[in-house]
């Protein structure tokens, strides 16, 4: 049934028609007529769980677990090699309970090589699930995924959420790799950050309202539950990481996912506080309708982009885009009452 139902998944996906808003718009960088930099000095090489990498996008968690999201991994996996990038396995427990499914996730390391590799798993997993998950992909890090609102939008989904944070504690001492803890397209709030902080949760990926909807990703597997009322439910992703941003705890790295597919959304999400950048739905798409070449064009042009938008702001380098200023506008300035 979860093999199935991981096909099921990404057919869903590419059948939604809800748009959330991630909010980008409302974030204003100003243009520098002297930026004292040329366009081919620009450096976006960046450091990522202690490697570097020479952009800060990842790949983030899709899919794996049968044949048709084999290929799937196997194609982003070229992709994140090819630009030197993080990538993102999909959750990974139908790996640990059918032996046959693991290939699916195993090719991602085989062709990356020394790239970054993050496993996957719930916040329910195990210390010992959680270490034979990065066994699989010899993971550099393990991303914990939060998932209420997609559990209760299933007919055979969870209904209790007590005792995750402790359990999230105990893989964080658990395991030898770095935990990174992200929601799956909902947002993480100011206080559920300072709760992973606080039992030593030291990365966060805010996946915030705006980008893949799982209320209706699973209302598409049961349409007679009409849960479309729901479906604008969540914390958009720039509201998300301005108030995750704004706790400025020490050695806390924030990625930003969620609706991001543009190269300003990649932008503002480093001016806003995030070291990475994640995308996952928008790749998939490039993937399913255009193929391979068509992701590796969608992407070296996201990073042109950037390039020129950092040189438009006279930033040449990620730690001088992380310290520009900018103006919250809109209906993101009432949503945090925040004056920048």
């Amino acid at each position: 049934m979860r093999k199935y139902r991981k096909r099921e998944h990404i057919e869903n996906y590419l059948r939604t028609t809800f748009v959330g808003n991630p909010m980008f718009e409302d974030v204003f960088l100003y243009h520098n007529s002297l930026p004292e930099c040329d366009f081919y000095e620009i450096d976006t090489s960046t450091t990522f769980l202690n490697k570097k990498v020479d952009f800060p996008l990842m790949i983030n968690a899709m899919t794996g677990g049968s044949d048709f999201s084999e290929d799937i991994n196997e194609s982003l996996a070229e992709v994140a090699r090819k630009f030197n990038i993080p990538m993102a396995v999909g959750s990974e427990t139908i790996a640990l309970e059918d032996e046959d499914a693991k290939k699916s996730f195993s090719i991602v390391r085989q062709i990356m090589g020394d790239g970054i590799v993050l496993a996957n798993l719930s916040g329910r997993a195990s210390v010992e699930d959680a270490k034979r998950a990065i066994e699989v992909v010899q993971a550099d890090g393990i991303q914990i995924h939060l998932n209420p609102a997609q559990e209760l939008a299933m007919d055979e989904g969870d209904r209790s959420f007590k005792n995750i944070l402790d359990n999230i504690e105990s893989i964080v001492k658990g395991v030898e790799v770095p935990v990174i803890v992200k929601e799956v397209g909902f947002g993480i709030s100011q206080d559920v950050a300072k709760r992973l902080y606080s039992v030593g949760v030291r990365n966060i990926d805010v996946s915030g309202f705006g980008g893949t909807n799982f209320l209706e990703v699973e209302n598409l597997r049961a349409p007679e539950n009409d849960l479309s009322e729901l479906y604008s439910w969540g914390i958009p992703t720039a509201m998300s990481l301005i108030e995750v941003s704004a706790l400025n705890y020490d050695e806390l790295s924030i990625i930003s996912s969620g609706g991001v597919k543009s190269s300003l959304d990649v932008v503002k999400s480093i001016v806003l506080g995030a070291s990475m950048v994640g995308i996952s739905g928008e790749i998939l798409t490039y993937l399913i309708h255009g193929g391979y070449e068509y992701t590796m064009q969608y992407i070296e042009n996201l990073i042109y982009k950037c390039k020129m938008i950092m040189t438009l702001t006279g930033a040449k380098n990620i730690s001088e885009l992380k310290n520009l200023d900018y103006k919250v506008t809109g209906k993101l300035r009432e949503l945090v009452d925040y004056d920048k």
